[in-house]
């Protein structure tokens, strides 16, 4: 079997890059690696996505859709997708996360971020993609029984208990799938958009990691980039830009701000799992630092009317002493 190292090298001397310099960038949750090519003048990004562990076919797809909507997605220079790795352009280092930590006024750089979402969501969901339907919600959220749980108890989530909670979204998931469904990025935030100021209107957004693309609600990308995970959002921006999103599309006002609330309980949820997950399964501990985040935010979204029967559970479950504890052994 020719080993990854040689693969790549093929792979750049057909691509016409053989020469470049190559330096590493920085890699996220998944297996994917990046590094940034240098050749002169020119500089490209290689993303390594090794199968079976990663597809790029997803990736191929929703960056042609949205490079067809005229979004700044990356432009694909070439593409080995059977071996998993692509040679993309270069959008640079402005991400919004490194820009705002610099000191750059966060308002405009969220403004462009809910005009390009409003302006995606004139458009409908792209053909073939999967659904993001009841079941794949529920079944994401139970990442919080399945590694949250069982790592701050000591002990496997009973049957009785998931029953229970797989009961408790019966009657949330209809409020939070009626409506036609939009192309929703999942990973839509801080850390994974770029300032292209030099470009017009939406194409100043730059945009990468949305792989995992899916059909689903409006609200999902909108709890995405204003329940951020790695970075605390200002609840007075992040009210703001709620209101610009709901004024900007015309959306009833109470039944959106019920569909965000539950998309984002159901988003945190999940993510509270994975970020177990990461460091039981992966080894990668530092996620957990995100953990008391995790929990104001999904504290916030349970404090809506409608998901009162959900935070009674959790209340029971996960009760506030215990989720404001470290996990049992992450110090070790």
């Amino acid at each position: 079997m020719t080993d990854r190292a040689t693969l790549v090298r093929t792979f750049l001397d057909r691509a016409g890059w053989a020469a470049a310099i190559r330096r590493p960038l920085a890699g996220d949750a998944s297996f994917r690696r990046y590094e940034r090519l240098q050749q002169g003048t020119q500089t490209a990004v290689l993303m390594d996505a090794p199968p079976p562990q990663e597809d790029v076919r997803p990736f191929l797809q929703i960056a042609g859709e949205l490079a067809a909507g005229g979004y700044s997605a990356p432009r694909i220079f070439a593409a080995d997708a059977e071996h998993g790795f692509l040679l993309l352009e270069d959008l640079g280092d402005d991400l919004y996360a490194r820009l705002i930590a610099g000191g750059t006024d966060e308002t405009p750089l969220y403004a462009a971020a809910i005009d390009f979402l409003l302006d995606l969501h004139r458009r409908p969901a792209p053909a073939g993609l999967r659904s993001y339907d009841g079941d794949l919600l529920v079944a994401e959220s139970e990442l919080f029984l399945d590694w949250y749980l069982p790592a701050a108890t000591g002990r496997a989530t009973e049957a009785t208990l998931q029953a229970e909670y797989r009961a408790l979204w019966r009657p949330l998931l209809p409020q939070a799938l009626a409506a036609p469904p939009v192309l929703v990025l999942r990973d839509f935030h801080a850390e994974n958009l770029l300032w292209l100021p030099q470009r017009d209107g939406v194409a100043r957004v730059g945009l990468l990691d949305f792989q995992d693309a899916v059909a689903g609600h409006a609200a999902y990308d909108l709890v995405s980039l204003l329940e951020d995970a790695r970075r605390d959002v200002p609840p007075a921006l992040a009210e703001v830009m709620l209101q610009r999103y709901i004024a900007g599309s015309g959306k009833e006002a109470a039944a959106f701000r019920t569909a965000y609330a539950i998309l984002g309980a159901q988003r945190n949820l999940r993510i509270v799992g994975v970020f177990t997950r990461l460091w039981k399964r992966d080894g990668k501990p530092h996620y957990q630092a995100f953990m008391p985040r995790m929990w104001r935010l999904l504290e916030r979204d349970l404090a809506h009317p409608a998901l009162a029967d959900l935070r009674h559970w959790v209340d029971r479950v996960a009760p506030p002493d215990l989720r404001r504890r470290p996990l049992p052994g992450l110090a070790a």
